[in-house]
């Protein structure tokens, strides 16, 4: 009897990621880059226009900057790279291609490992290794506005975004679920944000999603992959991680549907309805031989010196991953005290400066002002870390809430945050932050932290 071998179908997720520069200029020319809420076709010139007979000339900051993320992703920097035109004609393209890398990007082989879980929480031991195929420099395209003039439907064009520096980061496809995809766009984010490349907000448009979508076919358990897939489903131009998340799972689901019923999977590019939350067929998919790439010939090519490079490393601050691990070990931080300081650099600076403002002045542990910070919004109502600590010194030669009051209090808070309570119970610790806080503001802030935290402590072991 031969032995039935389960077949099902696997995802396969690979991202594109487009970041927009906040450089002052543009990438060809000297037209400013700062378009959002211009009025439109303000910041133009003959060469963003794509004018018969204007020159480019290369952004170098751009390129630096370019440089800096394929560093933190750990890519190889090509010493010589180029620009090629990429063509294809639609109304926010007014040359007709568009600048772009292809076959000699800035940056290419990058091996990314983040420690990441899904629910965006940071801990040590869940490692995600994702390999970046190559990040490069393009210019971007002008803006389609959907509109009415006089009640009838037109589309207007405004070329202030055109020529914008813009970033493509291109992964292998190392993703199997939408929640991967999110941690991981996620941090790309917050590593733009860290190297000051861009506000990667994507309410603005200056960082923007896509996904390649593809199912493949596996045997039983312990069989492995049968073969690659040799299609794939691109998700264009998704402006939220919530909406990314809900693209990919409903693609998913529909080409599970298509494939279980024997038919073929179109290779095509498809836009998202936000309304209906499903996927739509927007064109067939171009090839790369589509685009008809060449050498841009008004372009030298780019070349980096090794010291060059070296420079420009030095000058990386320290990105998120190594910051949350020095956190936790440091300063003995909670992973969602760790996560929440981390995901906002000017608070993780503000924390560490206010540590030091502390140190031989108060008797404070780091995750007592940490929790200050994260839960009674200090750095908000003390600009200066300095005058968080004057006014913790200043609370703590108050009169203080006596033990009893306090633990009455303790009780108070208790009874009134079951919700609270029930989540420490599923493990959830750092909503000892949370009732610390709640103790506080019912004492005035005459509450003793120290005590606040030992008696808190001992009333939520018996819910463990």
């Amino acid at each position: 009897m031969v032995k039935k071998i389960n077949l099902k179908y696997k995802p396969v997720v690979g991202l594109e990621v487009h970041i927009e520069q906040s450089t002052k200029s543009k990438m060809f020319c000297a037209c400013s880059a700062r378009h959002f809420g211009s009025k439109p076709n303000s910041q133009t010139c003959p060469v963003c226009l794509g004018l018969p007979g204007a020159m480019p000339y290369a952004n170098d900051k751009a390129i630096e900057n370019t440089v800096k993320l394929g560093f933190a992703f750990g890519s190889e920097i090509a010493r010589k790279s180029k620009f090629d035109r990429k063509h294809y004609f639609y109304p926010d393209l007014p040359k007709g291609y568009q600048i772009s890398q292809y076959d000699e990007p800035l940056c290419h082989n990058g091996n990314f490992q983040f420690s990441r879980r899904p629910g965006g929480q940071a801990i040590s031991n869940f490692q995600r290794r994702i390999r970046v195929r190559r990040i490069h420099l393009e210019e971007d395209t002008a803006k389609l506005i959907h509109t009415k003039v006089d009640g009838e439907a037109v589309s207007l064009i405004d070329f202030n975004r055109s020529g914008v520096p813009l970033i493509e980061l291109v992964t292998e496809p190392d993703f199997e679920d939408a929640q991967s995809v999110i941690d991981f766009l996620k941090e790309v984010q917050l590593i733009a944000r860290y190297l000051e490349i861009s506000d990667a907000d994507m309410e603005k448009g200056s960082m923007r999603l896509e996904a390649n979508v593809s199912l493949i076919q596996v045997k039983g358990k312990g069989q492995g992959v049968k073969e690659l897939p040799d299609y794939k489903v691109e998700l264009k131009n998704i402006n939220s991680f919530r909406f990314l998340k809900k693209a990919i799972n409903f693609e998913i689901e529909r080409q599970n549907k298509l494939l279980k019923s024997g038919k073929r999977v179109t290779q095509e590019t498809r836009g998202f309805d936000e309304t209906g939350a499903r996927t739509f067929s927007q064109r067939t998919k171009e090839e790369a031989q589509d685009y008809r790439y060449f050498p841009e010939p008004d372009l030298p090519e780019i070349r980096l010196s090794n010291g060059r490079l070296s420079q420009i490393k030095k000058t990386l601050p320290e990105l998120p991953g190594l910051m949350r691990e020095r956190f936790k070990k440091a300063y003995s931080l909670t992973s969602a005290y760790t996560d929440i300081l981390v995901s906002d650099r000017a608070r993780a600076r503000y924390f560490e400066e206010a540590l030091r403002s502390a140190d031989g002045k108060l008797d404070i542990t780091p995750q007592q002002l940490a929790g200050l910070i994260i839960n009674q919004s200090f750095d908000k109502r003390f600009p200066e870390p300095a005058g968080l600590v004057r006014k913790v010194i200043e609370l703590e030669r108050r009169d203080r809430a006596p033990a009893g009051e306090t633990r009455e209090v303790i009780e108070e808070v208790i009874g009134a945050n079951k919700k609270a309570i029930a989540d420490y119970k599923k493990g959830k610790s750092q909503v000892t932050g949370y009732l610390m806080g709640q103790v506080q503001k019912r004492l005035s802030g005459r509450g003793d932290i120290k005590l606040i935290q030992k008696e808190l402590l001992s009333k939520l072991r018996q819910f463990s």
